[in-house]
């Protein structure tokens, strides 16, 4: 079960783990965002995060999260953070406040059709595999342009910018560190070359957060450093 004074106590260690980092490269914790990532805790989870102060909660799952979501009475927001099937964008609108995993040309029609027929804007970030990994899903660095010029003709859609998950190399920090720096230099390329503002780089978990803020992250994701690795599925995240 999850503990209320654990979370809190875990809580204190990850700000302090992103004060350090941000100090250390003289950035101000403002400029960083935490995102709980509640997937495969029990509703609790969500529950406690929106006590805590915090708008919105990361989800990877998103019938796993639709089922949470009837049973928080806590106001707070929504994110899908994981792979994302086509057939599924219809359950996004009025549910998820925004999908960060992005990885698809079809998954942009599908997310654009839905939100229309739905009447709304729907925020996203395009997912990048800046680290090459074949194990992770995302557009690859040098298809990024063609697929920023498709997000940006979604008329429903709002790029706000782009999302990574850097390759599994804990015994070698410079691993991630070469996956940031290179979404955050992509990222700044597009802006002067496509003349759009893209302020989000979603980047960094709880075993690469230091890496990730270093490299100009804005936004952490933060699961196991917070709640612990109740289902094992992946401690990294």
């Amino acid at each position: 079960m999850i503990n209320s004074e654990v979370f809190l106590n875990n809580l204190i260690e990850v700000k302090t783990r992103i004060a350090t980092a941000c100090d250390a490269s003289g950035r101000s914790t403002e400029e960083v965002a935490l995102l709980p990532v509640t997937k495969t805790w029990p509703t609790e989870a969500a529950r406690m995060a929106f006590s805590a102060g915090f708008c919105s909660v990361g989800e990877n799952r998103v019938m796993e999260a639709l089922e949470k979501m009837e049973e928080v009475s806590e106001a707070g927001h929504w994110e899908l953070i994981g792979h994302l099937q086509s057939n599924k964008a219809k359950f996004i609108p009025g549910n998820f406040v925004r999908v960060q995993a992005v990885d698809s040309e079809k998954l942009l029609r599908c997310l654009d059709a839905a939100a229309a027929n739905s009447n709304c804007l729907l925020r996203v970030l395009l997912q990048v595999n800046a680290g090459k990994d074949p194990a992770k899903f995302g557009v690859l660095p040098e298809e990024t342009d063609g697929f920023l010029e498709a997000a940006l003709s979604c008329p429903n859609l709002k790029v706000e910018g782009f999302m990574t998950i850097a390759p599994f190399a804990p015994e070698d920090p410079s691993v991630a560190r070469s996956c940031f720096e290179s979404l955050r230099e992509l990222r700044d390329r597009l802006v002067g070359s496509f003349e759009v503002e893209l302020p989000e780089l979603s980047m960094g978990m709880s075993g690469d957060m230091e890496e990730a803020i270093r490299a100009g992250s804005t936004l952490v994701r933060v699961g196991s450093a917070l709640f612990g690795d109740r289902m094992q599925r992946n401690p990294s995240i």
